[in-house]
């Protein structure tokens, strides 16, 4: 119970427990997430090892702090626990993923790679979409050409918004999605062919 002679000098200056809570009076929660109320430092560390645990500190700003009855080990155990899950969180690297579209291709394949963007971006990424232009395309109006890459963004089947507007790129025409859960996905147009997905 409590301290032991693997527990670190940072540890037991982090953690306060049993005699080491300053506080006259505490608010206690028990062995099992019982609220047992406001009582005095002494019964607080009393119940504590009559029930063959420790009273922890868990919430020093409170007013009065709370103290919560469990084991060393098993806070140990959690605290480390939730740290580590915090910290997978933070380190998540949001990737941009690419794809390149063409004018003019079937239904079935712009579904198809429509849906992947969608996945890419239910994963957090931001998804930059090149439309490419070859040989004529490269001289059509900007008008026209930006009109067909909405036509293909209006079929991806997820909420999304622009972070970076569509605008001209070495390869022709290019635009920056990401995921945006507060809107409705956009429906797809029933027009005439989209732009083609070469590769993704």
């Amino acid at each position: 119970m409590g301290f032991t002679k693997y527990t670190t000098q940072a540890e037991k200056e982090r953690v306060r427990m049993n005699e080491g809570i300053r506080a006259r009076e505490v608010r206690v929660i028990g062995p099992n997430g019982e609220n047992i109320g406001v009582v005095p430092i002494a019964e607080a560390v009393r119940r504590a090892r009559e029930a063959g645990l420790d009273l922890i500190e868990v919430s020093a700003q409170a007013n009065p702090p709370v103290c919560r009855i469990t084991d060393y080990g098993k806070y140990k155990y959690e605290t480390k626990k939730k740290e580590k899950e915090v910290k997978a969180r933070s380190a998540k690297v949001t990737e941009t993923k690419e794809a390149q579209v063409k004018i003019g291709t079937s239904d079935h394949d712009m579904q198809i790679k429509a849906a992947k963007i969608a996945e890419w971006m239910k994963e957090g990424h931001r998804v930059k979409i090149d439309l490419f232009l070859w040989g004529r395309y490269k001289y059509m109006e900007f008008p026209f050409l930006k009109e067909r890459l909405e036509r293909f963004l209006a079929i991806i089947p997820e909420s999304y918004k622009i972070a970076d507007e569509i605008k001209k790129s070495p390869k022709g025409l290019s635009v920056v999605i990401d995921g945006d859960s507060g809107k409705k996905a956009p429906r797809p147009p029933r027009q005439a062919p989209v732009p083609e997905v070469e590769t993704v």
